[in-house]
């Protein structure tokens, strides 16, 4: 294929030609070389581990620890513009398993974005012959040198670029031609993978317990009464996600700390206690206090007065607050945006005055 030059195709006439050129576009199955079974797979026991959720990735992705039994539900960025990584590059087949998926024609994805027939493949990756990447959204498009003999005999693997959302824009940047590396050798190119891609990634299945907090009165409350909200001692623990890509030695354990729960009445005419509505949690994991009885006139630690009766029950809002840091290959880590687990709840208020008990 030409060079591809920034303006000169929309991805449209792309999507377009490639039918032209190939195969009907599908998911080449990829070898299971992975040491945690089938690539795409899930799995289960104890150690919750679960297949890679990207389609041809073998990133290996395992929680081990927190998290708990129960409702769980993944995390949201609290920085509305932080995305996890559109697409990056990963090892797929050895020298030998690619000239046999070449020669029983069960390999159309050299590429990201593009597919090529049988007589391209061996062109290119058995006879030597030089093609163009597809360097979509690249000045200048850079040329792939071919290979003799799929390279046989000399190990490492030969590599391709994934995307968790192969319709995202960003994921034609990861558009060079499969090539090989040694084993065990990272490329040193733009979107090869690295730590922190992977704690990002690693992010993305973070699973949290859901935001069951403890209320008096339950479900039902009354015009300037406080409403007293915790949740028991233990309930909320660090999270850690660990994600391994095979045949790289590289590795992110990412870490989602609890900080405090956010309450929002469902209307403004309310007062939160504390007066932002953020409750701190205690180190031993609670928050709040719970409701004794004699405590009706107190101001809560955290809570909840509604000054208003409600004609349809107030969505009262729990959010759970979570720091989410890193740490992986080589002593690296760092910080990732915190993110945020909601539920909501009925909260009806009557006007009736009485004594919480």
């Amino acid at each position: 294929m030409n060079a591809v030059r920034r303006g000169t195709w929309s991805l449209l006439a792309v999507a377009l030609l490639i039918p032209l050129l190939t195969h009907p576009a599908r998911a080449d199955e990829l070898p299971d070389t992975s040491t945690g079974g089938s690539t795409g797979g899930s799995g289960g026991g104890d150690s919750q581990e679960v297949g890679a959720q990207v389609q041809n990735s073998t990133i290996k992705i395992s929680q081990i620890k927190g998290g708990g039994g129960g409702k769980k539900g993944n995390l949201a960025p609290i920085d509305v513009d932080w995305e996890p990584p559109a697409c990056w590059y990963e090892p797929v087949y050895t020298p030998e398993q690619l000239k046999k998926a070449v020669e029983d024609d069960s390999i159309s994805a050299v590429g990201l974005h593009e597919f090529w027939p049988q007589s391209s493949f061996q062109e290119h990756y058995d006879e030597g012959k030089p093609r163009d990447n597809f360097d979509l959204y690249e000045d200048e498009a850079s040329t792939a040198e071919g290979y003799k003999n799929y390279n046989v005999g000399k190990g490492g693997y030969f590599w391709r670029g994934v995307a968790p959302d192969d319709s995202h824009p960003d994921s034609w940047n990861c558009g060079r031609l499969m090539f090989w590396m040694p084993d065990n050798q990272v490329p040193q190119i733009p979107n090869a993978p690295t730590p922190q891609m992977l704690a990002e990634y690693a992010y993305e299945h973070v699973k949290v317990p859901d935001t069951e907090v403890e209320v008096r009165p339950q479900a039902r409350s009354t015009v300037n009464l406080p409403t007293w909200v915790w949740l028991d001692k233990g309930k909320f623990e660090d999270v850690v996600v660990r994600a391994e890509l095979p045949r790289t030695n590289l590795y992110a354990e990412t870490t989602a700390h609890p900080v405090s729960l956010t309450l929002e009445p469902g209307t403004e005419d309310a007062e939160t206690f504390p007066a932002d509505g953020t409750c701190r949690i205690n180190d031993d994991g609670s928050i709040g206090s719970p409701y004794k009885k004699g405590s009706a006139d107190q101001d809560p630690p955290c809570g909840i007065t509604y000054l208003r009766a409600s004609d349809e029950p107030y969505q009262l809002s729990a959010s759970i607050t979570w720091e989410i840091s890193w740490e992986g290959t080589g002593g690296t880590g760092g910080d990732l945006p915190d993110g945020t687990f909601e539920t909501t709840q009925d909260m009806t208020v009557q006007e009736i005055q009485s004594i919480n008990r």
